[in-house]
């Protein structure tokens, strides 16, 4: 299995930082993720094994 490109941290501020307002689109361009990612992440960020 790959290894992510970005840290649990980075994952859940880059997720606050849409959750604040910012498009979506506009996060995933500037932190250079895809929107498919995004929204993977999105699902992660609410299972317990993401939170541990």
């Amino acid at each position: 299995m790959r290894k992510s490109k970005f840290t649990k941290e980075q994952i859940i501020a880059i997720l606050a930082e849409q959750e604040r307002g910012v498009a979506t689109a506009d996060v995933c361009r500037r932190h250079g993720v895809s929107s498919a990612n995004f929204y993977i992440y999105g699902r992660l960020s609410r299972c317990k094994r993401f939170e541990s």
